[in-house]
């Protein structure tokens, strides 16, 4: 049995996925824009330590690639990988109010085994 085709006003049409764009145009970010600060956690200590991993908090339209050469360009290192997280705000009361901290963005810059920053 064959069914009739959908109305026009119900149809969908198939769109094609428009290409990623970085950020809007003329939109660039400086190397002391990107790294907002360094995140000093005892989790954050035991990478630093043990994985040569360390932790920022950096801007949130910041990509992989931005994040790495801000780090190469601001400290005298050499980035081997980079992870990011977005992480969601937590939500907070003041007295009767209920809110919700910022959303902020996360990244674990993996340096080579021959260098290390020192923050303190």
């Amino acid at each position: 049995m064959k069914t009739r085709p959908r109305p026009k006003r119900l149809r969908r049409n198939n769109r094609k996925a428009k290409p990623v764009r970085e950020g809007q145009p003329g939109f660039k970010l400086e190397p002391h824009q990107i790294l907002i600060r360094p995140i000093v956690t005892e989790k954050g200590t035991h990478q630093s330590t043990r994985h040569n991993a360390f932790c920022f908090e950096v801007h949130s339209a910041a990509t992989k690639l931005n994040i790495k050469q801000a780090v190469e360009t601001l400290f005298p290192v050499r980035v081997v990988s980079v992870r990011t997280q977005n992480r969601m705000g937590k939500t907070r009361r003041f007295k009767n109010r209920e809110g919700t901290m910022p959303d902020w963005k996360k990244a674990i810059v993996t340096l080579h085994e021959e260098d290390k920053i020192e923050f303190f």
